[in-house]
């Protein structure tokens, strides 16, 4: 099976769970999401992957749905609660990167065998830790606010995509760009930097339009708990 194939199943796959934690456990099944979107994305980033010809890392799918959760926070229960979701995944990212660390400094017994696997995934290097915790906080700060703003000017129920997608495709741009100019100038040759740049915020634009008829469907739904 094809990276692009897989890709497409990927993005349905955690778009429809996300649907399904929002109908059973409602808001407090969003802010659960988060913290665990946020967690995983930074575990899958370090997976590199060709798509359509182009070199880039995992993850951009399951860090768009952040995006997407926090956007159906602020849509039906308001931008404080959805600014509350962003908090709540600064802190899980943070408590992450601090537990693993201290997980690593454990020494392993005769009988381990994941301690170097451990390392490869959960060594952070300074700059790309700085770099995601940057772009986290202040793009989905402005994500929620952006959204709040939009909605006042296009806030009629048909008009949901505007202030997603336009929302969206701006902190995502915001997100990329602090994320891959942190992490990688000065590391990587500055054509490189760009082209990993664009290759990412592409691939956000595509998560992002592909979001729009879950955020309507999920905005329909009453969730069994809430």
């Amino acid at each position: 099976m094809s990276n692009e194939l897989l890709w497409v199943i990927f993005i349905v796959v955690q778009f429809g769970l996300l649907v399904g934690t929002y109908k059973l456990f409602g808001l407090t099944g969003l802010y659960v999401w988060i913290g665990f979107a946020i967690v995983a994305a930074n575990i899958q980033v370090v997976k590199m992957v060709d798509l359509f010809g182009i070199s880039g890392t995992l993850g951009n799918i399951m860090y768009g749905s952040i995006f997407l959760a926090t956007d159906l926070i602020n849509e039906k229960y308001g931008r404080k609660q959805a600014q509350k979701a962003v908090y709540i995944g600064f802190v899980m990212l943070v408590s992450f990167t601090v537990i693993t660390q201290i997980a690593l400094k454990f020494t392993p017994n005769e009988y381990d065998f994941a301690q170097s696997a451990l390392e490869t995934v959960f060594t952070l290097l300074p700059r790309i830790t700085i770099g995601s915790l940057t772009a986290y906080i202040i793009s989905q700060t402005l994500d929620v606010y952006l959204f709040d703003k939009i909605k006042s000017k296009f806030g009629s129920k048909g008009q949901l995509w505007i202030r997603n997608n336009g929302s969206t495709l701006i902190s995502q741009a915001i997100d990329t760009a602090i994320f891959t100019f942190i992490a990688f100038t000065g590391v990587l040759p500055f054509t490189v930097v760009l082209e990993i740049f664009w290759f990412s915020y592409v691939i956000k634009i595509i998560t992002s339009l592909v979001d729009t008829p879950f955020v309507y469907w999920m905005r329909s739904i009453k969730p069994l708990e809430d």
